[in-house]
């Protein structure tokens, strides 16, 4: 099955796109729920926001390289810092407007998310919904418990009848393909009648993720106005999905709305530190993201909602030209898709509250690594659709920052190695002149700026209830923990990043595969395969550094210092007896700990 776009169906978009990307008067987004004068507003405020923090610290760069000239290293150090400097200026604006937001406006989710006020918790739903699930080489009784879990909570809701289940499999392996087809099975004998559920198993995984959904729009779509897509690990309470259909049907121009994705409570040391300072930082951020970019929202790939019909006629992926790591079938679809929505002139939209919809952390540092890695890959295959027509301006941004994201990590790690070679060329007078303190002071605000949406979640999080975390001191505790454990991981997902570019170069593939779901021990010898590149970079550049110019080692410590630890990292945060004794602690626990919905019970009962 070939899922290439023609010309003509570009065109064909891009001329949806003017003709219904506001319809009526246009001066209202597609649902009529926002003005357009409104969102205009708010992006020129952010954007000046955003561009004067930029600028600034690259006037105030500039004017610390320039202290003994301004040569062809000093061009390339500022090259790196500009490409990176946008992701935490935008970050720290989106987390500083969603946490004042958030917390100063009177009932700020539907001033943020406007088609949330045309639907009312007692209206009947009358559309029909499948509730699709991809799976490949996971294992079948973990993912049918979880499908099971969500059928029960719908059931509660009363309208379970109006939802049907697909198990999507592209799995590859004929033991495990024997395993879904008899949980399949299995259910069919447990829920006779209605809420019935399909199994499909597909030959080839063409499209990989996408080309799975495709297929079930080919074949079933016409049946069902809208579809739950959910992945292997995802969890949705019965309540929160009816809650997004009835936002959905009373809102017949919105295309997709995505819910607040969560991490669950994990026995994980490694996925519990790292989810905690997600959990308590991503409401914030979002909002703030989600008060800007308003129809032009976020799309994560599941726990969300589709309008079908839109979704399947404008939404084809393009098969892009060239071989893969780079070419060929698209990775990350998430992104593309929802800008080929809203250019046909349907509303994407977030809904920026923790409320019933759940996913999981890789439990280790190994299969976080893994996982980024092919998000990498995806992310960069964008670079050959920036001249996708009819795109909304906004949806061309987002495309640039989730380039951005992965190239700008590079370019921080490439910034560390030329600012080692420019301590070994620089004459000798040029220590005299350096402005220390003013380097110190553009040190400290880089790196505010950097955990500053961590910081602006924990407070977040005190001003609304500290004891859903345990309390004030298990929340401080928690964040002071989730900073220590950023300053050690960040720089490897950066190296990770660097050395997958520089691997791609040579025809290095990534590849979709079931992912570990349970948390297991990292052995030394796994660890140091993976990372010693890591352990070679951070070493390297550090004892040449200290050849070089031994006073200024302590710059390079925030940086150097995960590379050199990340192998004994990964082996003692993936150890099952630590992460054991962090959940009996409740160490960096989840609210959900604290106050366990039903459904995650449920999902750890199946689980024990």
């Amino acid at each position: 099955m070939s899922i290439e776009t023609t010309s003509a169906e570009a065109k064909t978009a891009a001329g949806v796109a003017i003709s219904a990307a506001n319809p009526g008067t246009g001066e209202t987004t597609p649902t009529g729920t926002q003005s357009v004068q409104l969102i205009t507003r708010r992006r020129i405020i952010f954007a000046f926001l955003s561009a004067s923090l930029m600028l600034g610290m690259a006037v105030w760069l500039i004017q610390i390289l320039a202290h003994d000239g301004f040569g062809i290293l000093d061009f390339l150090l500022l090259a790196c810092f500009l490409t990176y400097v946008p992701w935490i200026a935008i970050g720290f604006w989106n987390s500083a407007i969603g946490f004042f937001f958030m917390n100063l406006v009177k009932n700020p989710v539907p001033k943020i998310t406007p088609v949330v006020l045309k639907a009312n918790d007692g209206d009947p739903v009358f559309v029909r919904s499948a509730i699709t699930m991809t799976v490949r080489n996971e294992d079948p009784a973990r993912a049918f418990a979880r499908l099971r879990v969500i059928k029960k909570s719908l059931d509660k809701t009363g309208q379970a009848d109006k939802f049907d289940f697909f198990v999507l499999s592209d799995t590859n392996r004929d033991d495990v393909a024997k395993l879904e087809q008899a949980a399949a099975d299995a259910w069919a004998k447990e829920f006779p009648g209605v809420s019935k559920l399909y199994y499909r198993r597909r030959d080839s995984n063409v499209g990989y993720k996408a080309g799975n959904i495709r297929d079930f729009c080919e074949r079933w779509g016409k049946n069902y106005e809208l579809m739950v897509p959910l992945d292997a690990d995802s969890i949705m309470t019965g309540e929160t999905i009816v809650r997004m259909v009835r936002i959905h049907q009373a809102n017949p121009r919105l295309g997709i709305l995505q819910s607040l994705i969560v991490g669950m409570p994990s026995s994980s040391f490694f996925a519990r530190v790292y989810q905690f300072g997600m959990r308590h930082g991503l409401r914030a951020y979002i909002s703030g993201y989600a008060w800007w970019h308003a129809d032009c929202g976020l799309f994560w790939g599941h726990n969300t909602t589709i309008r079908i019909q839109p979704f399947y006629e404008y939404c084809k992926l393009p098969l892009l030209p060239g071989k893969p790591p780079f070419g060929g079938h698209i990775l990350s679809h998430d992104h593309i898709e929802a800008m080929m929505m809203r250019r046909a002139g349907f509303e994407v939209r977030v809904i920026p509250e923790e409320a019933g919809s759940f996913e999981e952390t890789p439990p280790t540092l190994l299969d976080f690594e893994a996982r980024d890695v092919r998000w990498a890959n995806g992310n960069l295959q964008y670079l050959k659709l920036l001249n996708m027509p009819g795109l909304q301006p906004v949806s061309w941004i987002q495309l640039l920052m989730a380039i951005q994201m992965f190239i700008g990590q590079g370019a921080v790690v490439l910034f560390a190695i030329l600012a080692a070679l420019a301590l070994a060329i620089a004459p000798a007078s040029s220590a005299e002149t350096f402005p220390v303190w003013s380097a110190l002071g553009f040190y400290a605000l880089f790196i505010f700026l950097f955990i500053a949406p961590r910081i602006f979640g924990v407070f977040d999080a005190l001003w609304r209830s500290a004891a859903r975390y345990g309390g004030v001191a298990r929340l401080f505790l928690g964040g002071a923990i989730d900073m220590a454990f950023t300053f050690v991981h960040a720089p490897l997902q950066m190296f990770a990043a660097s050395y997958f570019m520089v691997a791609a170069l040579f025809g290095r593939k990534t590849k979709w595969d079931g992912q570990q779901r349970d948390g297991y021990r990292v052995p030394w010898k796994a660890a140091a395969k993976t990372f010693m590149p890591h352990t070679i970079l951070g070493l390297g550049l550090l004892l040449f550094v200290l050849l070089v110019s031994p006073q200024s080692a302590i710059w390079f410590v925030p940086f150097v210092f995960g590379l050199i630890v990340v192998i004994p990292f990964a082996v003692y945060t993936s150890d099952t007896r630590l992460g054991a004794w962090a959940e009996r602690n409740r160490f960096c626990a989840m609210p959900e700990e604290f106050d366990m919905p039903e459904e995650i019970r449920a999902v750890q009962a199946t689980a024990a």
